[in-house]
């Protein structure tokens, strides 16, 4: 058996470059300087994280830090299992079963608490922040910038699993058919979904807890406003008529303790008041982070909730709607892209790009519909799809003006601006596009969606540290097509001459 216990600090080094072409270009060879760099400035951190004396860890959590972070920094990210853990770091022998020996999945659970403690004193300068993900013990290492800074990460359960987006065209093979859909038919208003925000209730009614959960309650409404196709509507403020309605109802309640703050969250459906979804989150509770704790959990609801392929996504996919009035059919077709977008299937692409055109013709307004439109052509462009004979020829030029409508219609929708980046990078205009990309991270760090397209823009333009980290990062946060992000992992890790791993994502 091999031993990792008394050989962690041999990692650096020859062993710390994650790329090494023959025959590079100028521009490869600085983006493998910039790799090295990386690897350089990651041990680092590492090292710092170590040497503090506000890093309140054990030695078996010292070892299993140590461990991941030296294993990704030499290529073999891949490889991180429980098994490799336990094994290596923790000396099991090769009978070691995860199910009867849970030693693994405890220490991840005590190392990421001592990060988080960490990166709240110490740590809080650091250039660099080293993360533990829930669901792997893969590490993200990503600069501050791309991580919120002093907040408590809250512990969430596992994410729900994708059902598939059933959102065919006219969506004909959903699952239940809703007699009186709680959405207005408008001609000028496509029928995206509305999401009442009702305040949380407070448990605890002592100290700080009333301005906690109200704060939370605000918090969670402004990062879901971000996703631009889900309308937010706060308090106890719904309409008497029905068709004014919204959707989904988002209630919940908070407890706070000495050390502790626990949520529950649920949403329902209005219609029927079935729950569509609750989940619990948890973090370590201090008075002085109170702004930063809202903040990372509100972040991870806008998340579960708003992203493409996430909880409300599903939910309208699965919806049939009889005899559909435009401002649904209208809704429907940026779903449908989004099924289509699952499977990137040539056979679809000619519907839903008919559809979106449609769409904008109707609703010439609606900045999301031009967007998926843009990607439509330049999918036709960058794929080599073919076309029906009815549908007239496209170009780099029809796909960003297409984009540029959108952004003229809501330059703060994320698809928009993912649209024009695209559009952009396929025009040979590779450092405006990454620009923009950078922007729209800003505008909304919570969609997964944009965070892997414009994490796979940065790797295959050089940038592979960053941009794989962001895949990673968007493959384990988005409970969508992982296929997608995967197929781009194994560029990743064939650019590390990692071919072992390229061939097992591929």
């Amino acid at each position: 058996m091999s031993s990792y216990l008394g050989s962690v600090r041999s990692v650096r080094g020859s062993r710390v470059p994650l790329v090494g072409l023959a025959g590079t270009t100028s521009g490869e060879q600085t983006a493998a300087k910039d790799t090295t760099s990386f690897g350089r400035s990651a041990q680092e951190a590492l090292d710092r994280i170590l040497q503090s004396p506000d890093f309140h860890a054990t030695p078996r959590s010292r070892r299993f830090l140590t461990y991941v972070v030296e294993e990704t920094l030499a290529g073999r990210a891949e490889r991180i299992k429980s098994f490799s853990i336990a094994t290596d770091v923790f000396g099991r022998g090769s009978d070691f079963d995860a199910h009867s020996d849970p030693i693994v999945r405890l220490e991840a659970g005590r190392l990421r608490r001592a990060l988080e403690q960490y990166y709240l004193k110490a740590g809080r300068e650091d250039p660099l922040i080293i993360s533990i993900p829930k669901g792997g013990y893969v590490p993200l290492i990503l600069p501050r910038i791309k991580v919120e800074t002093g907040a408590r990460r809250a512990l969430a359960k596992p994410r729900p699993i994708f059902l598939g987006a059933v959102a065919a065209l006219g969506l004909a093979s959903a699952v239940s058919v809703v007699m009186s859909p709680p959405w207005r038919s408008d001609p000028t208003v496509p029928a995206v979904p509305r999401l009442l925000v009702r305040p949380f209730e407070d448990l605890s009614r002592s100290g700080n807890s009333a301005a906690f959960t109200a704060g939370l309650t605000h918090e969670i409404i402004g990062q879901v406003a971000k996703f631009k196709d889900i309308v937010t509507v706060e308090g106890r403020e719904a309409t008497s008529s029905a068709g004014d309605k919204a959707r989904y109802e988002l209630s919940g309640n908070v407890s706070l303790g000495e050390d502790t703050v626990r949520l529950q969250a649920r949403v329902l459906k209005t219609e029927d008041s079935s729950v569509l979804w609750a989940q619990s989150y948890e973090a370590d509770f201090e008075p002085s982070q109170l702004i930063a704790i809202e903040k990372e959990i509100a972040n991870q609801i806008a998340t579960a909730l708003g992203q493409p392929y996430g909880v409300i996504f599903r939910a309208d996919a699965e919806r049939v709607v009889a005899h559909a009035p435009d401002d649904w059919a209208a809704y429907s077709c940026t779903l449908s892209y989004y099924a289509y977008r699952a499977n990137i299937d040539a056979r679809t692409h000619p519907a839903v790009r008919q559809c979106l055109e449609d769409a904008v013709a109707r609703f010439p307004s609606y900045a999301t519909a031009w967007a998926l439109l843009s990607q439509t052509y330049i999918d036709e462009i960058r794929f080599g799809y073919p076309v029906g004979s009815s549908m007239s020829p496209t170009s780099l030029d029809r796909a960003l003006a297409a984009a540029r409508r959108a952004m003229e219609i809501d330059p703060q929708n994320v698809r928009a601006l993912e649209a024009e980046m695209f559009a952009l990078y396929f025009s040979g205009q590779v450092d405006a596009s990454l620009s923009l990309g950078k922007h729209a991270l800003a505008t909304n760090p919570n969609d997964t969606e944009l965070m892997g397209e414009y994490g796979s823009r940065l790797a295959v333009s050089g940038q592979w540290d960053e941009g794989c980290s962001l895949i990673a990062e968007a493959r384990g946060r988005n409970p969508g097509p992982l296929g997608y992000y995967e197929a781009i992992l194994s560029v990743c890790a064939y650019f590390r001459n990692d071919y072992k791993t390229a061939a097992m994502w591929i």
